[in-house]
């Protein structure tokens, strides 16, 4: 008196020449069955981009005026920390950061040199026209025409100065972006 136990759809070990979509199909089928039980099924790799977007620490190089709108963004009004970014005070605890104004060429290798002792992943939010493109002193002979020609950028927030809310849209994207990487290094 055994049980016989068939499925429709057979395990990958069995099927050694499974396609991607047939093997996409039987995961879908399994983790439908499996969350009816109460069980979740994920990867690795999205439980680590789960845990880096709700775990962005951040560390201002404010340079200018767009440093004021980024300071709104830690008050009570829009609170970025409730997203998991909080601040930190030095580059080798931060995960992202933020360059807020004019960047001129006597302070490139700074930003360079604080850019490359943050570990890895790393990222870059550029916030105002300054850091974007130079902005209104885009001609001056000691202006960096955008931050993107000395650490590579990942968000650019634009505006003269951006408000609170696009730096905080801004945050939100950087998290998406995060979310759909799948790979362990950058």
């Amino acid at each position: 008196m055994g049980v016989d136990v068939k499925s429709d759809v057979e395990a990958p070990a069995m099927k050694s020449e499974m396609t991607a979509m047939e093997q996409d199909t039987y995961f879908k089928t399994l983790q439908d069955d499996l969350a009816d039980k109460g069980f979740v099924v994920t990867s690795v790799e999205d439980i680590i981009a789960w845990a880096r977007t709700g775990s962005l620490w951040w560390m201002t190089f404010g340079l200018a005026c767009c440093a004021i709108e980024m300071m709104h963004t830690s008050m009570s009004r829009y609170d970025v920390e409730r997203y998991g970014f909080a601040p930190r005070g030095s580059p080798r605890h931060s995960d992202v950061m933020i360059v807020a104004g004019t960047l001129t060429n006597k302070m490139a290798p700074a930003m360079r040199k604080v850019y490359d002792q943050m570990p890895e992943p790393r990222y870059v939010i550029s916030m105002g026209s300054c850091a974007n493109g130079g902005g209104y002193y885009h001609y001056s002979y000691s202006v960096v025409r955008g931050c993107d020609r000395i650490v590579p950028v990942d968000i650019y927030v634009p505006g003269c100065p951006p408000t609170a809310e696009a730096l905080l849209y801004g945050i939100l994207q950087l998290q998406k972006k995060i979310r759909r990487t799948i790979t362990f290094e950058r």
